[in-house]
């Protein structure tokens, strides 16, 4: 079993004339794996999974699979639902297909109880073999995964021994690694990478490495060897265009700026997304000035 480690791309999702851009989708795949991404990360939130149907989340899955499949990025394959049993079919597709893992949501709108939250994990993580990753985004889900739900996951089950934190917090990193000392935590915050894998972290899911994969993947690795120094220097380096990423939600101004740099041919979201505003994009036009982005 592969455990996950490393720089991880909450990778984009294409899409042309309102369809998914199966082409385009795998050049960027194929981009990632050229410039030292570890591992690949479709239908994420960044990934618009909730606008996807469920014929395209399998179909991205596969794309991923077959694009990565004989380099040495893997495939760690979006695979979360507010329902237990759609969460569980993800994950057994993804398996089936080839993922080297997968990354499920904590369950979003219902607001569970963490006896809830425990049991849903459960499930999904007896019905597959490969690795699975807790993804703790309260701003987006409404609840939040407690340390201790954690600690009784990582106890209790064969394959849950990593946790994606995006609450922000480092205070929430330090006292995870403190009650669970074996568990993995990956960032899923771009303005806090440095500082979660030099407490302790495992590595990134990183949304600014889809514009700048070559750096997110440098900052990972420099972080995860100790050398804080350069690791500072490209945490500081990073800093405005990881802030500027989020002046509207996720994935827009990624999107935005993948579009302006020319990596991406069309500005399509899914509604209830819509591309941003011109001030922001006008931001997003002048932060990009600041980086030299590798094709």
């Amino acid at each position: 079993m592969i455990r996950p480690r490393g720089s991880m791309t909450a990778l984009i999702t294409p899409f042309r004339g309102g369809e998914l851009d199966e082409g385009k989708y795998a050049e960027l795949i194929e981009r990632q794996i050229r410039q030292g991404i570890d591992w690949i990360v479709p239908v994420g939130t960044t990934g618009e999974s909730a606008t996807l149907s469920h014929d395209e989340h399998r179909r991205c899955i596969e794309i991923a699979v077959l694009t990565a499949k004989g380099s040495a990025t893997k495939v760690l394959a979006g695979a979360g639902s507010n329902s237990t049993l759609e969460a569980m079919d993800l994950a057994k597709f993804a398996q089936e297909t080839g993922a080297d893992a997968i990354l499920s949501v904590v369950p979003y709108y219902n607001k569970p109880s963490q006896e809830g939250i425990y049991l849903h994990y459960k499930a999904i993580a007896n019905s597959v073999e490969i690795p699975l990753i807790l993804y703790n985004v309260p701003s987006r889900t409404g609840v939040d995964i407690s340390v201790e739900t954690v600690r009784r996951l990582k106890e209790r089950t064969k394959n849950i021994f990593s946790i994606k934190e995006a609450t922000g917090s480092i205070e929430r990193t330090i006292d995870l690694l403190h009650e669970v000392p074996e568990l993995d935590v990956f960032s899923g915050d771009d303005a806090i990478n440095a500082p979660i894998i030099l407490s302790g972290g495992k590595g990134v899911i990183s949304v600014t490495a889809n514009i700048l994969p070559n750096k997110i993947a440098e900052l990972t690795r420099f972080a995860l060897s100790g050398n804080i120094e350069r690791t500072n220097k490209l945490s500081t380096e990073l800093f405005k265009i990881n802030k500027a990423l989020f002046i509207e939600s996720n994935p827009i101004p990624i999107k935005a700026i993948m579009y302006i740099s020319g990596i991406l041919d069309s500005l399509e979201y899914r509604l209830p997304l819509t591309p941003p505003s011109l001030e922001n994009m006008k931001k997003l036009e002048k932060v990009l000035e600041l980086y030299e982005v590798l094709k």
